[in-house]
């Protein structure tokens, strides 16, 4: 046996070889581990790669379905208002061409009468001569005397029968020129109301960008819906660039409308809530221009001791005019009439003032007080203990009343100069104000009615009642009765649309 090789040996060379293969085999193994943990890892990574794209293709695919709906939306809303438009269009064409027609026909008619007339003239010329030609044969007289002996014994004979007939044709003579008169009149006003109604009640606010119509309007309508019914006004939104219209009658709803549609154009935000915030904020505004009306008025014709609530209901006459002419300038203008009136004729300069200055208080609020503007305005001075001798001097301005006082005489005289310089008013405009305030009026006198606007020149009234006092056949009922009571009491060209709106809010509070 070799030296060299011992059993020790041989065991360690055997355990080294078995160490070498046992490393081998762990190596073998966490080396295969590592693969399969990598190649899982990458299976993981291309699955949640493929679900993020997924879901990423699926959420553009959901954002480009909605930009669609909302552009076919808007496609949808351009189509309703350019068919409003085209609606409104087509009635005012044919309410045109049916004016049109109609005084064509008028101006046939006429025709036909004056031919009519000639015709039997000429007849009656004909057989007048051949009268004069048979009484000249039987007659030896000439055609001189005949004709006098004619008419002579025509007249004795049928005086009474001729009498008659003279007063029943002058009788139907004037109400045919007065039937004549009025029908002319109604078409010259049908003519000239839009032009008219356009200059007296509408006011414009411009704006800065077409976008800025859209936001007015709202979506589906509903930011100009609620600024019509908050202030009252008719919004007209058209294709006119840079200008948003506001009608109505009242003058001082269209500056409350006014003032409200700019601070929200300048503040940018018009949402329904916005609205009926600025409409609030700005009859504020309103009340303290009123007041300052008033108040300046006093101080240019020196009249520096009114109950500051008169001066108050006196501001209130900047925005009315009667018959186009500016009541407050008006009184103004009459208060210095009669103080110089009153110092040439050594009367009280400052009675004629106060009294020219409060002769058309009443006029404030006699749209809402039965009764005429002077004793209107005579229960509101009373009611403010305002010195009996400027009541004496107000209350005869329109001969209500007779003249107690020299003052009362000076009053009506200012008002007589003030009123009748020419171009001072136009009698058209006032006539059509008050048509327009008789139709809110009777509508007002319904019970359950909150508030009404006349709107569209006359042409609409919307009405709004109380949804507690008024049922949905009610309001249905009321239109027709309101509509019957429009027909019946006030004369009006074409036609008038009544709206009667019941809406239903409810309100609560989280606190």
């Amino acid at each position: 046996m070799n030296p060299y090789i011992t059993p020790t040996r041989v065991i360690a060379v055997l355990a080294l070889c078995l160490g070498f293969a046992i490393g081998y085999v762990i190596r073998h193994l966490l080396s295969q581990q590592q693969k399969n943990s990598a190649e899982l890892k990458i299976k993981e990574t291309l699955l949640d790669a493929k679900s993020k794209a997924q879901k990423t293709i699926e959420e553009a695919k959901k954002k480009a379905e909605d930009l669609l709906n909302e552009i076919r939306r808007e496609e949808k809303e351009r189509e309703r208002e350019a068919k409003k438009i085209e609606e409104r269009l087509v009635k005012k064409e044919e309410f045109l061409e049916k004016q049109k027609i109609d005084t064509e026909n008028q101006s046939k008619m006429i025709k036909n009468e004056i031919e009519e007339i000639k015709k039997r003239k000429i007849i009656l010329e004909k057989t007048e001569e051949e009268k004069k030609k048979e009484l000249e044969k039987i007659s030896s007289l000439t055609r001189e005397e005949a004709k006098k002996e004619l008419i002579d014994s025509i007249e004795k004979q049928y005086e009474k029968d001729v009498l008659e007939k003279i007063q029943k044709i002058e009788m139907f003579g004037k109400e045919r020129l007065e039937k004549k008169g009025q029908e002319i009149l109604a078409l010259i006003i049908q003519r000239l109301a839009s032009s008219t109604a356009s200059e007296i009640t509408t006011t414009s606010v411009p704006i800065t960008s077409e976008e800025l119509k859209g936001k007015i309007i709202g979506k589906e309508g509903r930011n100009i819906k609620a600024f019509e019914r908050a202030s009252g006004v008719e919004l007209i939104v058209d294709d006119t660039p840079g200008l948003v219209i506001i009608s109505s009658f009242d003058p001082i709803r269209r500056q409350i409308a006014k003032m409200a549609l700019e601070n929200l154009i300048v503040d940018g935000r018009i949402q329904p809530a916005r609205i009926e915030e600025s409409v609030n904020k700005a009859k504020i505004e309103i009340d303290k221009i009123i007041k300052e009306k008033g108040e300046e008025a006093a101080y240019e014709v020196g009249v520096l001791d009114i109950n500051p609530s008169l001066l108050t209901l006196l501001g209130r006459l900047h925005f009315r005019t009667s018959y186009g002419q500016n009541v407050l300038k008006h009184s103004v203008e009459m208060a210095h009439m009669a103080g110089m009136l009153a110092s040439e004729l050594k009367a009280n300069v400052d009675i004629a003032k106060k009294g020219a200055l409060l002769h058309d208080i009443g006029k404030t609020v006699d749209h809402e007080i039965q009764g005429s503007h002077v004793e209107i305005g005579r229960r509101i001075l009373q009611k403010f203990a305002v010195d009996e001798l400027i009541i004496k001097a107000m209350e005869s301005h329109h001969e209500e009343y007779p003249y107690e006082t020299l003052e009362a005489i000076i009053v009506q005289t200012a008002d007589a100069i003030s009123a009748a310089r020419p171009g001072a008013r136009r009698d058209s405009i006032e006539n059509y104000l008050k048509r327009l305030e008789s139709l809110e009026n009777i509508a007002n006198s319904f019970k359950g009615v909150e508030k009404s606007f006349a709107i569209q020149a006359g042409r609409e009234i919307r009405i709004f009642v109380s949804p507690e006092e008024i049922s949905d056949l009610e309001a249905k009922k009321m239109a027709r009765n309101i509509a019957d009571r429009i027909e019946g009491e006030l004369k009006f060209p074409g036609e008038i649309k009544v709206h009667v709106i019941r809406e239903t809010r409810v309100v609560e509070y989280a606190k």
